[in-house]
């Protein structure tokens, strides 16, 4: 265990380390300054060098890039040019929507995914099969920006029931800011369970052809039993998995779902990060991000022994 768990860790940093590079070679590739930006079209060649000296944006990018990631080894994403504060407090500030967003999403897309999936596994080829996987196809192919304005048409500008955007007011209760995240996440979670059905839907179709299915049938145990403690059991390693990404893309996702629906949070910061040009906000960000995929697929692989004995680490 302590040997895997090492090794596991190192390849983390490795991955980081990788990440860390291509994020701040991708910032300073894309056109713009966030100098010029900050200062305006007024600002003179005098003013813009000022401005580079005070954010050591005048040095050689390898010492740019060494200074960064020195930073980044002390727990210092570094400072906002446009927010004038630590970019681990942006990110702390903006945390809480993309938090909670992500975990209602996540449940909703868990509550249609596993039993859709399970459901047309068992009835394979009868019409309840071609409807879920119908729409699993459908959910695959909606874009969630599109999803995301439709919604807010027909529940909150038709119906009123959910408000257009925004997340309340930092003193609003908590039931106020979950209510303003039910049409954003029910976007994510409605495009998200589609994957859900199809890995389900296809572990299961795997596991009711074994041997030890048929033979629980044979001894007269319920369908349901056989369904749900036998092969279902056994198909839960693939389905571990694909829920897992799922929480991953949830990140991806918010950055659209958040625009559309106006949320104060990660995914609206990275974007507004990157229009302004804010490279130390945008290289956190990311890097903050990556560190969330890699700690979740390392924590997929520790569910596999929980999940399945046989599997060993």
């Amino acid at each position: 265990m302590l040997r895997y768990l090492s090794s596991r860790l190192a390849g983390m940093l490795v991955v980081l380390a990788i990440v860390a590079v291509l994020v701040f070679i991708l910032t300073r590739a894309a056109s713009g300054d966030p100098v010029s930006v900050l200062l305006g079209d007024q600002a003179t060649a005098a003013d813009i060098a000022r401005v580079q000296k005070e954010y050591g944006l005048d040095k050689p990018l390898p010492v740019q890039f060494g200074y960064w990631l020195r930073e980044v080894l002390q727990g210092n994403l570094g400072q906002s040019i446009f927010l004038q504060r630590p970019v681990t407090q942006a990110l702390m500030e903006r945390a809480e929507p993309t938090t909670l967003l992500a975990l209602m999403a996540v449940a909703i897309a868990a509550l249609i995914g596993l039993p859709c999936g399970i459901v047309s596994a068992v009835f394979r080829g009868r019409m309840v099969d071609q409807v879920f996987t119908g729409i699993a196809m459908l959910g695959a192919s909606i874009p969630s920006f599109w999803l995301g304005i439709v919604l807010i048409q027909f529940f909150a500008v038709s119906l009123g029931w959910f408000p257009v955007s925004g997340y309340g007011a930092p003193d609003a209760p908590l039931a106020e800011r979950l209510h303003a995240l039910v049409l954003p996440a029910t976007v994510l979670g409605l495009l998200n369970s589609a994957l859900i059905i199809r890995f389900t839907r296809a572990s299961m179709l795997d596991v009711l052809g074994e041997d030890y299915v048929r033979t629980a049938r044979s001894k007269g145990l319920s369908e349901g039993t056989v369904v749900l403690k036998h092969a279902l059991r056994n198909a839960l390693v693939p389905i571990v998995t694909v829920l897992g990404l799922t929480i991953a893309l949830m990140i991806g996702g918010a950055v659209v779902t958040e625009t559309v629906f106006g949320l104060p949070g990660v995914g609206n910061l990275v974007v507004n990060a990157v229009l302004r040009r804010d490279y130390p906000v945008i290289q956190g960000a990311l890097l903050v991000i990556a560190a969330i995929y890699v700690l979740i697929n390392f924590s997929i692989d520790l569910l596999y022994a929980v999940v399945d004995p046989r599997v060993k680490i």
